[in-house]
């Protein structure tokens, strides 16, 4: 097997892997607004905390699908795994 080709599938794989973070942040942040709902309507007296509670919670998992994102865009477009492994196998290949 080609080992430009294996880096290449193993990038595209991770990269997808990451991206499934983001549709996972989504699930997350459904599950948050759905507790934080459940909990206002058991106690309505309660609704500062919560809501404070949920919008903390929301932006955790923001960030995370964010990074997912992130790392997505660097694997797929300026991959530095490939760049170091195509000027290794330039320098072999001139010797």
């Amino acid at each position: 097997m080609n080992p430009l080709a294996f880096i290449m599938a193993v990038s595209y794989i991770t990269a997808t892997a990451a991206i499934f973070l983001g549709v996972l942040t989504c699930i997350a942040q459904a599950k948050i607004a759905c507790a934080a709902i459940d909990g206002i309507a058991r106690q309505p007296e309660a609704r500062g905390p919560i809501t404070t509670a949920m919008f903390a919670s929301l932006a955790m998992a923001e960030t995370a699908g964010i990074y997912g994102f992130v790392i997505a865009i660097i694997i797929l477009f300026p991959n530095p795994i490939l760049n170091n492994f195509y000027e290794i196998l330039v320098q072999t290949m001139s010797v």
